[in-house]
C-alpha cells in the first residue's frame, strides 16, 4: 500500500510512530515527562459523559423493566461499538493532524451538503430537549421557585424557567472555551453520576447470577428492534465525532499519543458501561420484578425517583434526582462545547479559512454563534411546543448520522491520507462494516416510522 500522505497533509503524519511489539505506539515513549497515566484521562470522559444522557439512562431502564436482564448483552455491545467509533475518530486526528470534518471534505462535497443542514436542525431541536431534560429533575427537587413581589407566574411554570436557566448557565460556562475547566467540571458531574446511579443499583441488591445470564446474546420475543436500539443508541451520536477536537484541545496532537488516546477512550467507555448496566439492574430488579411501569422519555426517570422514594425513602429519591441532573447537565456542557467546535470548523471551512484559524476553533466567532444557536432559538420550542415537522426532521437526520460516521470512518481509515501504520486492519474494517449496517437498519426503521407518523 502507498503510505505517502496526500499533498497538503501535515508533515508530522509521516513521522514513523514509536511502537511496542504489538504494533501500537509505546505508552512510555508517548508520555515522556507527562503526568501519571491516571491523570491522562480526559477527552474520552467528556465524549462518554456527553453521550450518556438522560435518554440513554431511560432506554436501558425501560429495557430492564420490560425484559429483565435479557438485553444486558446488547447494552454492553452498544458501549463496545462506541469504543470502536470514537477510537476511529481519534486515530484519524492523531495520525493525520486534521479534524474529522477535514477528512469528510476529502470524501466529496456531498458530506458538507449532508452535515450542514444536519448540524443546524439537530442543534435547534437538541437545545430544547437538553434544557428540558436538565430541568425535569430540578422541578422534582424544587417544585416551587422562590419569587419576589407579585411575579407569581414564575412559580407556576418552573420547568420552562429551569430549562432557560440551564441553557444560559451552560452557555456562560463554555463561552470562552476553557477546555481544562470544562474537563474538570464534567469530571465532577461524572463523579456525582457514578455515586448516585451506581448507588441506586446497589441498593436494589441485584441477582448476580441473573446478570451473568444476561450477557449471553439472545433476543426476547418482540424485542428485535428494541435490541437494535439499545445496541446502537447508547452513548451519543454527533458528539462521538467531537472526540478529535477535544484531543487537540488537550494537547494530544501527534501519533505519539495514540496509545494514550486508546487508553483514555477505553477507560471512559468502561465507565459508561457501568452506568448502563446499573440502570438496567435498577429496571430489572425494581420495575420488572414488581411489574411496575414508568413514563416515556426523561419523565421516566422522575417516575423512578418516586418508586425509589416509596421503596427506600425520600433521601434516596433526592440522591437519584441529583444524579439525573448531573447526567443531563454534563450532556449540555459537552454539546454546547464540542458540537460548537464542529460547527465552527464546518463554517470556517465553508468560508475558506485555513485550518488552525481562530474562527475555525474553540472560542472563535463561529463557535460562539453556535453556542447562541443552541441556547436561544430552542427556547421558542420550550414556549410554543415542538413543531411536529421539526421533530420528524430531527429524528430522521439524527438516526442517519451514525451510519454516516461509521461509513466515512471506514473509507477514511483505509485511505492514502492515513499513514500505513495507522490504517485499519481487516478486523477493524469488519467491525466498522457491521456497525454501519446496524445503524443503517436503525436509520431506515426511524425513517419508516417518521413517514408513518406523518401519514397518521
Amino acid at each position: 500500500m502507498d503510505s505517502r500522505p496526500a499533498p497538503g497533509d501535515d508533515a508530522r503524519a509521516t513521522t514513523p510512530p514509536t511502537t511496542d511489539g504489538a504494533g501500537a505506539p509505546d505508552l512510555e515513549a508517548a508520555d515522556d515527562g507527562a503526568p501519571p497515566r491516571w491523570k491522562l484521562i480526559g477527552p474520552g470522559l467528556l465524549v462518554a459523559a456527553t453521550g450518556i444522557g438522560a435518554g440513554d439512562l431511560v432506554a436501558t431502564l425501560v429495557a430492564g423493566s420490560r425484559f429483565g436482564y435479557a438485553l444486558l448483552w446488547a447494552a454492553v455491545a452498544g458501549v463496545i461499538i462506541k469504543i470502536f467509533l470514537v477510537e476511529g475518530a481519534g486515530r484519524w486526528t492523531l495520525a493525520t493532524g486534521h479534524s474529522i470534518f477535514e477528512g469528510w471534505r476529502r470524501l466529496g462535497r456531498w458530506t458538507s451538503f449532508y452535515f450542514g443542514p444536519y448540524i443546524v436542525i439537530w442543534g435547534f431541536v437538541y437545545g430544547a430537549t437538553a434544557m428540558s431534560a436538565s430541568a425535569l429533575p430540578l422541578v422534582a427537587l424544587v417544585p416551587q421557585l422562590p419569587v419576589i413581589g407579585d411575579i407569581e407566574w414564575i412559580a407556576q411554570i418552573p420547568l420552562i424557567v429551569y430549562a432557560i436557566l440551564t441553557g444560559l448557565i451552560g452557555a456562560a460556562l463554555v463561552w470562552f472555551g476553557h477546555y481544562r475547566r470544562l474537563e474538570l467540571l464534567v469530571a465532577v458531574l461524572v463523579g456525582v453520576m457514578f455515586v448516585t446511579v451506581v448507588g441506586a443499583a446497589v441498593v436494589t441488591v441485584p441477582n448476580l447470577g441473573q446478570i451473568a445470564t444476561g450477557l449471553v446474546p439472545r433476543i426476547p420475543e418482540g424485542g428485535l428492534l428494541y435490541t437494535l436500539s439499545i445496541a446502537g443508541g447508547v452513548g451519543g451520536t454527533i458528539t462521538l465525532a467531537a472526540y478529535g477536537y477535544w484531543l487537540t484541545e488537550k494537547g494530544w496532537s501527534t501519533p505519539r499519543w495514540m496509545k494514550v488516546m486508546r487508553l483514555d477512550n477505553a477507560m471512559a467507555y468502561v465507565l459508561s458501561g457501568i452506568f448502563v448496566i446499573a440502570m438496567m439492574v435498577v429496571g430489572a430488579e425494581l420495575l420488572y420484578s414488581s411489574g411496575l411501569a414508568i413514563g416515556e422519555g426523561e419523565q421516566g426517570l422522575v417516575d423512578l425517583a418516586d418508586v425509589l422514594a416509596d421503596r427506600y425513602g425520600e433521601a434516596m429519591s433526592y440522591v437519584f434526582l441529583i444524579g439525573f441532573w448531573a447526567s443531563s447537565f454534563s450532556s449540555v456542557l459537552g454539546v454546547w462545547n464540542g458540537v460548537s467546535i464542529m460547527f465552527a470548523d464546518f463554517l470556517g471551512a465553508a468560508r475558506k479559512l485555513p485550518e488552525g484559524h481562530r474562527d475555525r476553533g474553540i472560542g472563535g466567532r463561529y463557535y460562539r454563534f453556535y453556542v447562541l444557536w443552541l441556547t436561544f432559538p430552542p427556547m421558542l420550542l420550550l414556549l410554543l411546543g415542538k413543531p411536529v415537522q421539526v421533530i420528524v426532521a430531527y429524528g430522521v437526520l439524527g438516526s442517519l448520522f451514525m451510519p454516516f460516521l461509521a461509513l466515512t470512518l471506514l473509507f477514511l481509515l483505509n485511505s492514502r491520507h492515513v499513514p500505513a501504520p495507522w490504517r485499519n486492519g481487516w478486523v477493524l474494517n469488519l467491525v466498522l462494516a457491521v456497525v454501519a449496517m446496524l445503524f443503517l437498519v436503525l436509520g431506515v426503521n426511524q425513517l419508516i416510522g417518521a413517514i408513518a407518523g406523518l401519514g397518521g
